[in-house]
């Protein structure tokens, strides 16, 4: 995370990075961002995309680097009330990022591309991939319940919230905006829906995916954590992460959270079947479906986090929406059975 010796994070003040309006999904591969679109729910991006000289704006951003609204202007040929009207259509499909900051006379807008490249997905809704699979993203804020201690903290996408290393303040009512939060040992436990008893649905497996890092004042790649899971207080694993990772900023990190703090971590994929845990394909234990009672239950109930006993206890990081290289929060995915299959 931030280091704790320098905890002023902003220089000059940003547009916040709203959340996704359709579940687009940010990646970084090789040094380059990537942006996939989903054409029926993202009508703001393809919006934005709709227009020569937006996309001209895009390509120069990319190319040059940040640019304010008059050099973009002038470079472009274009008047000034032109470019920024069209920035603004930008910002609202957050396909670029701002920074307002001081001028010789007043203040500038300083604009920058997000993504390298934006990819159209015409499969995203193909039926006959999703019809066995309830999906549902818990926004990292909304937990229901925590204990964790020092270093911790949390920030929004516009800036950090409260005070640093304050448990207390994890009671926050604003926490609900919370994009990064960040804990020494503890956890934090959310509530999902059982959507498959309302259903009255066998499971197949059920699936958190989350970014996810170490935590240590500043960054260091070397520095293994081991982060465990919990499904309706049972422990499915730990995982060991192998570090806090700020080598660069991430995809969709906002610029002005330093690049002293954590800027990404591992898209981590824990899935618990009836033949054991698994994290990334990697059996952590052989907690099955059965030892979840999940048709006793009207919820289901994630936590996350660092157990006192932790051999490596180096903290956690948990990215949401508008942090890190992943655009989401806390995915669950019910497999269901599909009808007529035998049980396991």
């Amino acid at each position: 995370m931030l280091d704790r010796k320098d905890p002023k994070t902003a220089t000059g003040s940003t547009k916040p990075v709203a959340k996704s309006k359709g579940g687009d999904d940010a990646r970084e591969a090789a040094g380059r961002s990537f942006l996939v679109v989903n054409p029926e729910r993202q009508f703001d991006v393809i919006r934005g995309l709709a227009s020569p000289v937006r996309v001209r704006i895009l390509r120069l951003l990319r190319r040059s680097g940040a640019l304010n609204v008059n050099q973009i202007a002038e470079k472009l040929g274009l008047p000034q009330s032109t470019i920024a009207t069209n920035i603004q259509i930008l910002e609202e499909a957050e396909l670029i990022l701002t920074d307002v900051v001081k001028a010789a006379k007043g203040q500038q807008k300083i604009c920058s591309a997000r993504f390298d490249e934006i990819v159209v997905r015409l499969d995203a809704d193909d039926p006959s991939r999703d019809k066995n699979v309830i999906e549902v993203e818990m926004p990292l804020g909304l937990y229901t319940s925590y204990d964790v201690s020092a270093p911790c903290g949390m920030c929004s996408t516009q800036s950090i919230m409260g005070v640093l290393d304050v448990p207390d303040l994890f009671l926050d009512p604003c926490r609900v905006q919370a994009a990064l939060i960040w804990f020494g040992r503890g956890f934090v436990e959310y509530k999902f829906p059982n959507n498959a008893k309302v259903l009255k649905a066998d499971l197949a497996e059920i699936e958190f995916q989350m970014e996810l890092s170490s935590e240590v004042p500043g960054t260091n790649t070397n520095w293994p954590s081991d982060i465990s899971l919990w499904v309706n207080g049972v422990k499915a694993g730990t995982w060991t992460c192998p570090g806090d990772y700020g080598d660069r900023r991430g995809a969709l990190t906002p610029r002005w959270w330093k690049l002293e703090g954590s800027q990404y971590g591992v898209l981590t994929r824990w899935r618990i079947t009836p033949s054991g845990s698994f994290m990334n394909d990697e059996k952590l234990s052989d907690v099955s479906l059965a030892d979840l009672s999940l048709s006793d239950h009207h919820s289901i109930r994630l936590r996350v986090g660092i157990e006192p006993s932790a051999s490596h206890p180096g903290g956690v990081n948990i990215f949401g929406r508008g942090f890190g290289n992943h655009n989401q929060d806390i995915l669950m995915r019910l497999h269901l059975r599909p009808t007529g299959s035998p049980k396991s």
